[in-house]
């Protein structure tokens, strides 16, 4: 197998120490740490162009097909009870008015792909509130720069808030909806209002119940009263929001908001890992869906039989939580979730394992996995993180994805990564 990718030596200890202390104060990198271990690698994964060009363009399919899928689905709301949603998000799901235009509103989608024994393959796509943008444009900004030879693979971030720029059209407000609670998410949305700043426009993070909602327009609540939005970027994952109080309108948020959105909440129908559950009753041919993501079952499908080395996935996670991977998984984390499977089967699935293939690298063999973001069906950039198993949960570290600085020839979709809407 030709490696889509070759080794380079980490940062040392000296220069690693300065691109961390930079990623926390510059790029709001607030969480350097998970428990004892530093969640940033000095280690960069160097793509070659070949496996960069190949990653945007099976991303970019892979959009183009989740579209057709979700409007498929819309049409036919019966079919949502497969995904495992909440019965309040269901309901509202099923209302003809979530059925927006596509271009209304900016679809952010990020790709996970895995190197394995048979090539390219996908975990997931994190079609909801995909995020990393602190570690995919700032972190690997700063790793590039200790490195001569190379550059960042692209700036997700830059392209993101240029599109939501063209959105707008002129200097406005862009509301963050966020769980305020959590820091992780609030790094990344105050990294955002930063880069939205730059670009002449106001970043407010606020939570959903700050919304206030006039005739399908949204303000925000402040302390100087309502102050009208321009745009809403949710970062606030849709599952969530049918466990908010009655009170808190929610509603235009899956996508009947006439106040754009990235993204509505309707992103949830391919978050669920259940998805593939419906494939065969959808009367659309997902090519590169069926070629990339393991097989999926529904549980009680599978549980009668004794073969197959499965991996068990909740309908919806975080950061690889309360995955069963035998091997992988520790073992009291392995039995809590068995038994979770057999208690509630209707809110996991089973996937087929797949062989990830490491990469060889100074500090050890390591597992990469390099998460492509696109916009609109248009590849912007990519987050990378790398783990000591093949399983990429909470304990994985950040990595910078980067590129030979060598002029290289590019494809027609690799040329506007990094610069969304050229085509």
């Amino acid at each position: 197998m030709n490696m889509p990718w070759r080794a380079v030596d980490p940062l040392d200890a000296k220069a690693f120490a300065e691109v961390k202390t930079a990623a926390i104060f510059d790029c709001c990198k607030w969480d350097p740490q998970v428990e004892d271990v530093c969640s940033m690698s000095p280690l960069p994964i160097v793509l070659t162009p070949a496996a960069w060009r190949e990653l945007v363009d099976l991303a970019e399919a892979l959009a183009r097909e989740m579209a057709e899928a979700e409007a498929a689905v819309l049409r036919a709301p019966r079919r949502l009870k497969t995904l495992g949603l909440p019965w309040r998000l269901r309901r509202r799901l099923a209302k003809p008015a979530n059925v927006v235009s596509p271009t209304r509103h900016l679809r952010l989608i990020r790709f996970d792909f895995h190197l394995t024994s048979e090539g390219w393959r996908i975990s997931e796509a994190n079609s909801d509130v995909p995020g990393g943008f602190n570690e995919a444009s700032g972190f690997t900004k700063l790793i590039a720069e200790r490195y001569a030879e190379l550059r960042a693979a692209s700036d997700p971030a830059e392209a993101l808030v240029r599109a939501i720029d063209r959105r707008i059209g002129r200097p406005g407000t862009v509301a963050l909806i966020h769980a305020t609670a959590y820091s992780d998410d609030r790094q990344v949305m105050a990294y955002l209002a930063r880069r939205l700043k730059r670009m002449g426009h106001k970043g407010l993070l606020a939570a959903p119940d700050h919304l206030i909602w006039r005739s399908g327009k949204a303000f925000v609540a402040t302390g100087a009263g309502q102050t009208p939005v321009d745009l809403i970027f949710r970062f606030f994952p849709a599952d969530w929001l049918a466990a908010l109080p009655w009170r808190c309108d929610w509603g235009p948020l899956l996508g009947g908001s006439l106040t754009p959105l990235c993204n509505p909440g309707l992103a949830i129908i391919c978050q669920s890992k259940r998805f593939p559950l419906l494939w065969d009753t959808l009367s659309l041919e997902l090519p590169t869906w069926n070629a990339l993501l393991p097989r999926t079952y529904d549980v009680r499908a599978i549980q009668s039989r004794g073969d197959g080395d499965w991996v068990f996935k909740p309908a919806f996670g975080r950061a690889g939580e309360m995955i069963g991977m035998r091997g992988a998984t520790p073992c009291f984390e392995m039995a809590a979730i068995e038994k979770s499977v057999r208690r509630y089967p209707q809110q996991w699935v089973a996937q087929e394992r797949f062989n990830a293939v490491p990469l060889r690298s100074a500090i050890g063999d390591v597992f990469p996995c390099i998460g492509v973001y696109t916009l609109d069906g248009t590849a912007i950039g990519a987050y990378g993180r790398i783990a000591e198993k093949p399983l990429i949960d909470q304990s994985a570290r950040d990595a910078a994805i980067l590129l030979p600085k060598a002029p290289v020839s590019m494809t027609a979709s690799s040329e506007v990564v990094g610069d969304h809407g050229r085509h």
